[in-house]
């Protein structure tokens, strides 16, 4: 029996290769299983826990289906739309707000990593992320959901609140109780200029990122000019976890190619680094080059988007709002 799968992408805009490989790539991975039922939503509601600029969104959330579509995904195969765009999420969510507990969303470790020293200023909405996701996941009946290390947490708190709504209302199995998916030999991909922190957007330097619009040459730049240190290509597993940066470009070389670490290693092993990463820059150009030119494409068919957004909040909304119904029912609304 096939998997029922929900994810969701921030539209943040600027989508790069810590993404792709952490989660674009496995999103196209299980699409391409017959037997599995796929549902992407750009989480626009969830985007705006920060300050946004709406012109700027509104053009976010189109190169975010565009990476989906440019990426291998495809939208007659899948669902594809975004979030504010299906009111079942939002009413959802209330509702889960009153059934999940404090106590339970004062553990969660990314709101204290987000809010940082001064938790007084964040909004109401960082902290109660979480029950927005749950309401994403479980007005789908989703059975797995695809989850990086941050995301957990989250998952584990949908599947409270499912729990807690089933037994509260005394109806076995009414949400199901989702299952993560986690990648496996997938190595996180760090900043290019600084292997202890995770490749980000907000980086100030745009050497720190592989973004999934640069061109070939932009891509081979920056992978010379990717830092190393002054020791030869590692010799070992055990030596690499010392050396957080060339880790770091080997691990990028076995997601992106599907080479096991060993074999990188083994194959590079006491080489010079230019050697490796001219051979890494090949590869990351021939996987996010022709990516990066249909992103371009796509996005200067900005009808063709919304169609695929419009169409996919149909399908959506049409499985959503008999989920909230029967919540209505069950409920005495």
């Amino acid at each position: 029996m096939g998997k029922k799968i929900f994810s969701g992408v921030q539209p943040t805009g600027n989508l790069h290769l810590g993404n792709y490989l952490g989660a674009i790539k496995n999103f196209v991975h299980l699409s391409n299983d017959i037997d599995n039922n796929c549902i992407f939503c750009v989480v626009d509601l969830h985007s705006i826990t920060v300050k946004q600029d709406p012109k700027e969104l509104r053009n976010n959330i189109r190169e975010t289906v565009a990476t989906f579509v440019a990426s291998g995904i495809d939208p007659k195969k899948s669902i594809i739309f975004n979030q504010s765009r299906v009111s079942a999420h939002s009413e959802a969510a209330w509702i889960f707000s009153c059934v999940a507990r404090m106590g339970w969303l004062n553990r969660m470790t990314q709101f204290k990593e987000k809010a940082g020293k001064d938790k007084e200023k964040a909004s109401i909405g960082l902290f109660s992320y979480p029950v927005l996701m749950a309401a994403d996941i479980l007005l789908y009946d989703a059975t797995h959901v695809p989850v990086g290390d941050d995301q957990k947490q989250h998952l584990e708190l949908c599947r409270d609140i499912a729990q807690k709504f089933n037994n509260d209302f005394q109806i076995d199995d009414f949400f199901k109780i989702p299952e993560p998916l986690i990648q496996k030999q997938f190595s996180r991909i760090m900043s290019l200029k600084d292997g202890t922190k995770k490749m980000s957007k907000s980086d100030l330097s745009d050497f720190s990122r592989i973004n999934l619009t640069d061109s070939s040459d932009e891509i081979i730049n920056k992978i010379k000019k990717a830092k190393t240190d002054i020791m030869p290509m590692p010799v070992s597993q055990k030596e690499l976890e010392k050396r957080l940066e060339a880790k770091n470009l080997i691990g990028i070389f076995s997601s992106i190619a599907d080479i096991d670490l060993e074999k990188i290693i083994k194959r590079y092993s006491g080489k010079n680094f230019s050697e490796f990463k001219k051979d890494l820059s090949q590869v990351i150009v021939d996987k996010i080059y022709p990516i990066s030119k249909e992103i371009k494409k796509l996005m200067g068919d900005t009808v063709y988007l919304d169609k695929i957004l419009s169409d996919g909040c149909d399908k959506a909304s049409e499985i959503a709002s008999k989920k909230i119904k029967k919540i209505h029912e069950i409920m005495g609304f």
